[in-house]
């Protein structure tokens, strides 16, 4: 059987297991690399949710970093339990722990070093890097107490260091700051939540590369759109939450309703839609911005840049949500003093080219420009294509860099509305749970309207968009828990007919909280 003849004979399940396997092979090669390195001098353990090629990128630069600065050995041994959430349930589970055995002050709340297994936590968003420092509840001496998880360096990093990193003040993206004003967390990337697309898709379909969120609710694309479930995955309600803040509360659902209805599917990862629209499982989906540009890098052929290859990502101007990517030093960890170094190094020019610039062992990357050490800027191996922090390197590298990154010009300015609470159990309500009835009725919408009357396409619109309101929500309730509740002598009842509200913004929170209490 010749080369043609077997492309063919794989079926598009076997094609997607072999793709997919090879992947994990390609994710996993450095850190079997980094693992049979040997290890030599002070070490400094990170917990972190970053891919594997991040972290070998890192670890080289950061030794030979230290080596030239401090004339000393380090190696930095890398801890990844999951995502950010298990990261932080590690974390306060040694905390729970170190309070249990009587080792935390219960005046300072000061831990000796070594009480918990890791220096640092590098990468996730500043959500995840607020929790941290917001900290979590023990019992110290009986009382309850709540401890931060992190610290602020010590000593704090001056205005003129912040200033040299960040440049002039306001040092924010958007309406984001780009480090915690008590240096519990300092940022040293920045992630943006926007569209990946499958280019050879589209083009069947006879649609444009998508530029805003808002083209994913055209009705051509029914099916076609891979999404994550917000109740699973913190990075795509912050997309969500994008939408909301910057089409604001009608418009802003309108477009979740409609691309609930346009899914493929929802999943509980949201590492999936990026890797099916590059396979051609699906022609568009919503995803972090490294998760996007790494599927179009793996399926990248000889000849081919970001703007050509088959896998597309955009950022949409002025409605995408850009968050910086923190590092916090953890309270409690065995060297804060290197763990302090490793803040500084991640804001140098040389470790901020490492997350753009082409690798230097590439054809692309022998162009880079070197450093004051005579050494090329840029990873050595793998080109991780996320967006620096420091603006500086806008200024004067854009030209090296592999995407066309313009984050500080794009960036939504809209302050958040405080309404991500309700992402989750709404679209769960209207558009997960009920996902086959809503993409009936938006099939049927769409066959329908091209014929009906104004008065009948107005109607038709709105009911497709509409909330229950109050009244139909007690009777609903009434209807699913009466027979099985004494519900007079249940203080959920009492929250419930404070909930039974039309969904608002000024009633959501009421509408959100007795969700939660009755699933």
């Amino acid at each position: 059987m010749n080369q043609k003849h077997r492309q063919w004979f794989y079926t598009p399940t076997m094609r997607k297991a072999l793709f997919a396997t090879a992947f994990t092979i390609l994710l996993a090669t450095p850190f079997l690399l980094h693992s049979e390195r040997t290890r030599e001098g002070r070490r400094l353990v990170v917990i972190t949710p970053h891919v594997q090629q991040i972290q070998e990128e890192f670890a080289r630069a950061f030794a030979d970093w230290h080596q030239r600065e401090f004339n000393e050995q380090v190696f930095i041994d890398y801890r990844q339990p999951g995502g950010t959430s298990e990261i932080i349930r590690q974390l306060e589970a040694q905390i729970q722990a170190a309070a249990a055995r009587g080792q935390i002050d219960p005046d300072t709340l000061a831990m000796a070093p070594g009480v918990v297994g890791e220096d640092l936590m590098f990468g996730g968003g500043t959500y995840d890097h607020s929790r941290l420092k917001r900290g979590v509840k023990v019992i110290i001496d009986d009382n309850e107490r709540t401890v931060p998880m992190s610290i602020p360096p010590d000593p704090l990093f001056t205005e003129d260091q912040l200033e040299a990193w960040f440049g002039p003040a306001p040092h924010t993206i958007g309406r984001t700051a780009l480090y915690d004003p008590d240096q519990y967390w300092i940022g040293n990337a920045l992630s943006s939540f926007g569209i990946v697309f499958n280019r050879d898709r589209l083009a069947a379909l006879a649609l444009p590369e998508p530029i805003s969120f808002d083209d994913l609710t055209d009705p051509r694309y029914f099916g076609e759109v891979a999404l994550a479930d917000p109740r699973q995955s913190g990075s795509i309600t912050t997309a969500f939450e994008s939408i909301l803040d910057n089409f604001g509360w009608d418009d802003g659902w309108r477009i979740l309703r409609a691309l609930c209805a346009n899914t493929r599917y929802f999943t509980n990862r949201s590492t999936k839609p990026p890797l099916d629209v590059a396979m051609g499982e699906a022609t568009v989906g919503l995803a972090i911005d490294f998760y996007g540009r790494s599927q179009a890098q793996a399926v990248m052929r000889e000849g081919e840049t970001p703007a050509t290859a088959r896998v597309g990502y955009v950022d949409p101007a002025g409605s995408v949500s850009i968050d910086p990517d923190p590092a916090s030093i953890i309270r409690g960890g065995p060297d804060p003093e290197l763990a302090r170094r490793f803040l500084v190094f991640l804001l140098t020019e040389e470790t901020q080219a490492l997350w753009q610039f082409h690798a230097t062992t590439t054809p692309a990357g022998a162009n880079n420009p070197i450093n004051q050490h005579a050494q090329p800027l840029g990873p050595h191996e793998y080109e991780l294509r996320r967006m620096p922090i420091r603006r500086a390197m806008y200024e004067r590298y854009s030209d090296y860099f592999v995407d066309d990154a313009r984050p500080y010009a794009i960036a939504s300015t809209v302050e958040s509305r405080g309404w991500r609470s309700a992402i989750g159990p709404m679209m769960g309500a209207f558009g997960i749970d009920t996902g086959e009835e809503l993409r009936q009725a938006w099939r049927a919408y769409h066959d329908a309207k091209e014929h009906a009357s104004p008065e009948s396409r107005a109607e038709m619109h709105r009911l497709i968009y509409a909330f229950p309101d109050g009244s139909r929500v007690a009777q609903l309730w009434d209807e699913l828990f009466a027979g099985n509740l004494d519900l007079d002598d249940k203080p959920l009842r009492t929250k419930a007919e404070n909930a039974f509200q039309d969904f608002t913004p000024e009633n959501y929170l009421r509408v959100v909280d007795l969700a939660r209490e009755s699933a």
